[in-house]
């Protein structure tokens, strides 16, 4: 079970990275994302006493997130690069000066409620996800659109469907699939929040989806493997095992790294992914 639960959120917001590439748009400020809704969840959930409330707090800022960042990107056209960049780096700033403004500059959180020791859906949630998306983007209408906005937007214009719509509607999905991984994060395992505290789960998400080959089902088993790699990280060290700690703490990584490596190899993504999509007049 421990498998499952740290899985969770990686995958959680892998899911909806895929989402997002497949409408031809790379949300580079996944990591900005994830530690934005993992506050929100943090405050809400220590404000109400309630995670539930934390948790759709975190997937509102997820939403709201996604969507600023498709303003720039799928309307303004900007770089997908540097919007998903600025969302990163103003995420750690702001997510660090909000923290310290409202529980001090000690650099660690009360305990709030949490899902931890109660019923906790989301691993089981995360796999009905997997399938869901799977099965929208292979036999829906909605999903054929989806994967020919990520090849040939000028393609869905011309069917008669809105490229950029698409794309922001893919967009606000995978910001709500994050969200939730953020918040899962902070009110789900920890029950805590500390700064920083997604540690580049939003790049591997990203990666796990090029391991994944854009493929749900491939997603999902990708981010359970990273799931196990970070289960047995701490188990090693209940454990006692002799290892340095900077080598314990990268082994989730060094995993991810390698099936990138090996995997990654010659995958080939949507056509029009990263590409800015303009309406003809």
């Amino acid at each position: 079970m421990e498998v499952l639960t740290y899985a969770t959120p990686l995958a959680l917001a892998a899911l909806g990275e895929t989402v997002s590439q497949k409408s031809g748009v790379m949300q580079i400020g996944l990591e900005g994302i994830l530690l934005s809704s993992a506050l929100s969840a943090a405050l809400v959930a220590a404000s109400s006493g309630n995670p539930w409330l934390g948790m759709g707090a975190g997937l509102v800022t997820g939403v709201i997130l996604a969507l600023i960042s498709g303003v720039f990107t799928v309307l303004w056209m900007a770089d997908q690069v540097v919007v998903g960049t600025a969302i990163n780096l103003a995420a750690l700033g702001a997510t660090g000066a909000l923290f310290k403004m409202r529980f001090g500059g000690t650099g660690s959180l009360a305990s709030f409620p949490s899902l931890s020791g109660g019923f906790d859906p989301f691993p089981w949630l995360t796999f009905a996800l997997a399938g869901a998306l799977w099965w929208v983007m292979r036999a829906s209408s909605w999903g054929l659109v989806l994967r020919a906005t990520g090849e040939a937007p000028k393609a869905t214009e011309a069917a008669g469907f809105r490229a950029q719509a698409i794309r922001l509607q893919a967009m606000a999905l995978g910001g709500a699939m994050a969200g939730l991984a953020g918040a899962y994060l902070s009110v789900g395992i920890v029950g805590s929040f500390s700064e920083n505290m997604t540690n580049g789960r939003g790049f591997v998400a990203i990666a796990m989806v090029t391991f994944g080959r854009w493929n749900p089902l491939q997603v999902l088993a990708a981010s359970l493997l990273i799931g196990f790699a970070e289960s047995l990280r701490l188990t090693l060290q209940a454990q006692g095992v002799a290892a340095p700690s900077q080598l314990m703490i990268a082994l989730p990584y060094l995993v991810a790294l390698a099936v990138l490596v090996v995997a990654g190899k010659g995958s080939k993504g949507p056509a029009a992914l990263g590409t800015p999509f303009r309406r003809e007049s």
